[in-house]
């Protein structure tokens, strides 16, 4: 992020995108859409995000283009490692369960040597942000990250991140004690960022269990009492850009801890293409108004 501004470019193959380049909508088009995309801007931005569903709908053959592409992005760049100028991945797949199942997720996504391990991972804690235990340990383990949902902008989101958890344990670290010494009246989201918290706390310059908070979700973050400075820790926010979040609104929605977001950008950048020059240059666009709205 200090290297490249607070970009993350999402890569999305949308049947409409493929399109819109001259591609076919098969696997062909798929492994030419994303790796064009990992060529142009591999070392030039923070992070690229795949979405792992626009692989999976074209079966194993999808799949491993998603493979190709996470080692082309690990391998994009003037450097290969995390801090040297390269560019780090973000598999987009939103997984989440419990016990051995998760465990499954987790070397899938996160163990060294797995085909689909990028740096990070998005996870789903809605099965309770214990159920993200192996994924947590194996991240640690392997030097890698996650990003946790925590308070989306699809309006269903709002059912159940907004909502109030009773007597959710004084893990939590949350909420007014009752005299039996559980807090009360903890939203959801606001127990997920305080497990974060947790988890980074004196990590310099931040921990690796991030969080995930659309761009675009207003009052959302006061009207839970979440506190995302206190999760020192990445802050991954779509809805930048094409999806209308500019400087005014990142300012409402992340305040104080403004300087901890990655700002995620797909269709932005990618309606550019597929010209390289014209990915570089939207990109690079992209980022100076993220710099401006998440670093002044």
């Amino acid at each position: 992020m200090d290297a490249h501004g607070p970009l993350c470019v999402g890569i999305d193959p949308h049947a409409s995108l493929l399109r819109a380049w001259g591609l076919p909508d098969d696997v062909g088009g798929l492994r030419e859409f994303s790796l064009r995309v990992v060529d142009a801007l591999g070392g030039k931005v923070a992070a690229f995000k795949p979405q792992s569903a626009f692989f999976e709908r074209h079966g194993s053959r999808g799949l491993a283009v998603l493979e190709e592409v996470i080692a082309a992005a690990r391998a994009a760049g003037p450097g290969s490692t995390a801090g040297s100028g390269s560019t780090l991945t973000i598999v987009d797949a939103k997984r989440g369960d419990i016990g051995s199942t998760m465990g499954a997720y987790a070397e899938a996504f996160l163990a060294d040597g797995s085909p689909l391990a990028g740096d990070a991972l998005t996870v789903s804690p809605y099965l309770g942000f214990g159920s993200l235990e192996p994924a947590i340990d194996l991240a640690a383990a392997t030097g890698r990250g996650l990003f946790v949902l925590c308070l989306t902008s699809n309006k269903e989101g709002f059912e159940v991140q907004h909502a109030v958890q009773r007597h959710v344990g004084t893990h939590s670290g949350m909420g007014s004690a009752e005299p039996d010494g559980r807090p009360d009246g903890v939203s959801v989201a606001a127990l997920m960022a305080a497990r974060a918290a947790v988890l980074n706390a004196g990590a310099e310059p931040m921990g690796s269990v991030g969080l995930v908070v659309g761009a675009t979700i207003g009052d959302a973050v006061a009207a839970t009492g979440t506190d995302l400075v206190a999760v020192n820790g990445p802050l991954l926010a779509p809805g930048v850009g094409a999806q209308g979040a500019g400087e005014r609104e990142l300012a409402t929605t992340f305040g104080a801890a403004r300087r901890n977001v990655l700002a995620s950008s797909s269709r932005a950048v990618l309606a550019a293409g597929p010209d390289p020059d014209a990915l570089v240059s939207a990109a690079r666009a992209a980022a100076r108004e993220a710099t401006a709205a998440l670093r002044t």
